[in-house]
């Protein structure tokens, strides 16, 4: 319960139909291995305590008695489990026999939550025995506690010691429903929905099953806790597997396979639910905690110990890149066709067919050469309208200088040829700059002048500057203002920097020119760098990005958990850490991240003036739809919380 961790676990006891005891046992032995693991949520199957196949023998008084003795002893035998737990028992309601949920925490009974949508159709013939609740309906039960035990659907539980933890649930079939119960919990506040479910196995079903539960936590923004009954239920004609998930947000965290071992837990990111929900505003929570038709609901506290939350989901390094080739190549295939797309509308609205991209042999300007390459073929314009211009410089090598005009011969466009050596030496005359001096102004200088450049280019010819400058540098503003920053449209602007390498490779892999694709691979091999220093004596690059900015795998990390996660500074460092630990040490994370925040709060003033460019994911920096943030905004406040670390 540690930066809106929460653990919580699905657990499918050994159950004999119709055996209460064993199964109090059973169950009360699921509740103590997962709260010693640190759970916190802890959520049996649909009517466990006496077992879902009983049929007519829930007519009998005998083991409807017997389950509510067994509730009291689950409860009792529980009442030092520091978690909410949810058990499924059978219980009486003003003569009518209900499916309920049963929610406990510290011993106590905190409320029943009865199933809404009972299903009647094929193998089941649970309207036999049970009734349907009643939405809305909220009934006091004496079940000689203190305080009276709610009873029905319309129930949040809120944690003292964590208010986002709000929990709500339904039972089997009420998800399967096509308005189900959730719905209307998740409007009303609830950030964790629980189902304790009995759904048997047969052919195809948990594919379905999963790709509902998957599901509706996106749709509801939510954490989805579902438990199944297993095996020991299956008699007569049903079969029972078990299949436990837990999902956030469309992202299953944990699974345990049909008919397999173990158990479903992971840690629901309670934090990020509630600020992904604070940005849409497609998500209407109501009003006085009522629900999706106007119902009230009552809301139960809890309270849990807060103590640190150890994880063990799984934390992208590089979230960014798919880790699957095969998925990684799909995205790169997609990222890259909205790229084309993106820049072929722009041509085509201008009535434009030429098109001057700056190369220098790196990754970004070989990335937007290819883009454009493939936009023009989109629109079926002759390559030789794509003037590819590069600009050799005092810090240019032969490596990047020989990869930028070969790979443009490979392409089959123009290639020019424009010192800037000669005019930046002017200017630096021009402005009394001493030459020697190797300063921001001898660097600017000469981004300034190859933008220059290929901007009167672009005039010259009836053209368009297509922009070379990545998501990455944006957010840390490594970019010249009115330099490289600047162009007719930014075709990089959207993607990041751990992913242009990819994409390049991708287009390497995939193209059918041997050239091009040699080229391709000797640019991903070389250090990123902007060439603005004069080169080793040796001649190979000096100037070296990430050994002045930091590490773009360190940076792209941390730009997806702030805009994408909307996670605090000290959360950010704690899941650099455990995702990237084994790579980068704690001090020099630490301090890569006081560098992001410094930067990328001092060079807003950059974004909030960006050319036109395709998004192509969910984290972009465009003042015009994603970022809008104050080019004035101060950084103390995030570097203060890192400076407690």
């Amino acid at each position: 319960m540690q930066d809106g961790f929460v653990k919580v676990a699905a657990c499918t006891p050994e159950v004999r139909v119709a055996d209460v005891a064993f199964n109090v046992e059973q169950c009360v032995h699921q509740v103590r291995d997962a709260c010693a693991d640190g759970a916190k949520v802890i959520v049996l199957p649909e009517l466990c305590i006496t077992g879902y196949t009983c049929e007519d023998l829930f007519w009998q008084d005998a083991l409807l008695d017997a389950a509510q003795r067994g509730l009291y002893s689950f409860a009792e035998q529980t009442e030092k489990c520091d978690a909410l737990i949810f058990v499924g028992v059978p219980w009486r309601v003003n003569g009518k026999l209900y499916n309920c949920a049963a929610a406990l925490c510290g011993g106590e009974i905190l409320a029943l939550i009865p199933k809404t949508h009972v299903p009647n159709y094929n193998e089941f013939y649970e309207l036999r025995h049970f009734t349907p609740a009643t939405p809305g309906v909220i009934i006091p039960l004496d079940l000689n506690q203190v305080e009276p035990t709610p009873f029905g659907t319309n129930i949040l539980l809120r944690c003292k010691s964590m208010p986002d933890l709000v929990v709500a649930a339904e039972i089997c079939e009420d998800l399967w429903a096509p308005n189900p119960p959730s719905i209307s919990h998740a409007l009303a506040g609830a950030t964790v929905i629980v189902n304790l479910s009995a759904s048997n196995a047969i052919v195809g079903k948990a594919a379905y099953r999963r790709t509902l539960v998957v599901g509706q936590s996106a749709r509801l923004v939510c954490g989805y806790v579902y438990t199944s009954a297993g095996w020991g239920e299956s008699t007569t004609d049903v079969v029972f597997a078990g299949h436990n998930m837990i999902a956030e947000n469309g992202t299953l965290l944990s699974e345990s396979a049909p008919f397999g071992p173990g158990n479903a837990t992971s840690e629901i990111d309670v934090s990020a639910i509630v600020q992904e929900r604070l940005r849409m505003s497609t998500f209407k929570t109501s009003p006085g905690t009522t629900g999706n038709d106007g119902s009230a609901y009552l809301e139960i506290p809890f309270d849990l110990e807060r103590c640190e939350t150890h994880l063990t989901r799984h934390v992208d390094p590089h979230p960014f890149v798919p880790d699957d080739g095969a998925e990684r190549d799909a995205r790169c295939e997609d990222v890259f066709t909205i790229q084309a797309w993106g820049l072929a509308k722009r041509l085509d609205h201008t009535h434009c067919s030429c098109a001057v991209v700056g190369v220098s042999g790196g990754l970004d300007s070989t990335l937007a050469l290819l883009v454009t390459v493939r936009a023009f073929d989109l629109l079926g314009l002759d390559r030789n309208g794509i003037i590819a211009v590069t600009m050799p410089g005092f810090g240019t090598t032969d490596r990047t200088h020989g990869n930028a005009t070969t790979l443009s011969d490979a392409l089959g466009v123009q290639l020019r040829e424009v010192s800037i050596v000669d005019a930046v030496r002017q200017h630096f005359a021009d402005i009394g700059h001493d030459e020697s001096v190797h300063d921001v102004t001898y660097e600017n200088c000469q981004a300034r002048e190859r933008t220059q450049i290929i901007m009167d280019i672009a005039n010259k010819e009836g053209g368009m500057v297509i922009g070379t400058g990545d998501l990455s540098e944006l957010a840390l503003g490594w970019a010249t203002y009115n330099g490289d920053h600047m162009s007719m449209y930014g075709v990089n602007g959207g993607v990041p920097k751990t992913l242009v390498r990819h994409l390049v490779r991708y287009v390497a892999d995939t193209c059918e020119n041997d050239a091009e694709a040699d080229i391709l691979y000797d640019v991903l091999d070389t250090p990123v760098s902007p060439e603005l220093l004069p080169a080793n004596a040796d001649g190979t690059i000096a100037q070296q990005t990430e050994d002045l900015v930091g590490p773009y795998e360190l940076h792209d990390f941390f730009l997806y958990q702030v805009l994408r996660r909307g996670a605090t500074p000290r959360k950010v460092y704690r899941l650099a850490c455990y995702a990237l630990g084994d790579v980068y040490d704690k001090e020099t994370i630490l301090a890569w991240l006081k560098v992001f925040y410094r930067r990328f709060f001092a060079q807003q003033f950059k974004r909030s003036c960006l050319p036109d460019g395709p998004k192509v994911g969910s984290v972009a920096v465009s003042p015009r739809g994603d970022l809008r943030m104050p080019s004035d905004a101060c950084a103390a406040l995030w570097l203060a919380e890192l400076q407690e670390l």
